[in-house]
């Protein structure tokens, strides 16, 4: 499936693949705008078209195709035109439709320009809610040719959310796997939470034998930092 399929240039492209390399591919294309299909029509594309506004589901039949590609489209589920218009509604409703449409072990390749981190962050969040496994390859980092590619896999078994073997062999791909942080910084807070908890309830015995204890503070179970002479 192309998701905002415009004229038809990714379908073009799918169709030139190569036995040798599993082409060429049966496709279909979904896009808002009914000029840019009638420019597909125009050209005679061999995939089928339909025009539909993504931002309101994928209207599939369940596990109907297995991968979808999608050239600056999803970025658009963003915006909201009116009070009315909700861009996370737009975006589950998204997220959710095209889940349900790809057989499980599917992929995905969504490539968006997101205006900010924010918006990012809430495409990909919307992605992982669904039931993806997501992750975010970047190909040029730090120049104004930056592209993002928003990975998903569609269930699959145990492990389907690891998106990084999808993209460990490629050339010139380098990993960051951000998740290491995260959970280095979730284990460092739940050892704070621990010690304090021990802290107060050593306090609690000792209070109930009698015997005078120092009120808790903020800085209780926190840490100090290491002075050295």
């Amino acid at each position: 499936m192309d998701i905002g399929c415009g004229s038809g240039l990714s379908g073009e492209i799918l169709n030139s693949v190569s036995p040798a390399d599993g082409g060429p591919h049966v496709w279909v294309g979904m896009d808002v705008s009914a000029s840019m299909l009638d420019i597909a029509l125009q050209k005679d594309v061999e995939g089928d078209l339909l025009l539909g506004d993504i931002g309101q589901g994928v209207p599939f039949r369940a596990g109907s195709f297995d991968a979808a590609v999608s050239i600056s489209a999803i970025q658009w589920l963003c915006n909201a035109e009116s009070s009315e218009i909700s861009p996370q509604g737009r975006l589950s409703r998204f997220f959710n439709g095209l889940y349900a449409s790809l057989r499980r072990g599917g992929r995905a390749v969504c490539q968006f320009y997101p205006k900010n981190y924010a918006q990012r962050s809430l495409i990909s969040s919307a992605a992982i809610n669904a039931g993806f496994g997501a992750g975010i390859l970047e190909d040029d980092p730090g120049t104004k040719n930056s592209k993002l590619y928003l990975v998903l896999t569609a269930g699959g078994g145990e492990g389907h959310s690891d998106i990084t073997g999808v993209v460990k062999n490629m050339s010139d791909v380098e990993i960051q796997d951000g998740r290491r942080t995260f959970r280095m910084a979730a284990n460092k807070e739940g050892r704070r939470r621990s010690n304090r908890s021990e802290i107060t309830r050593k306090k609690e015995q000792m209070e109930k034998r009698g015997r005078v204890t120092k009120a808790s503070s903020k800085y209780t179970g926190r840490s100090r930092r290491r002075i050295l002479f």
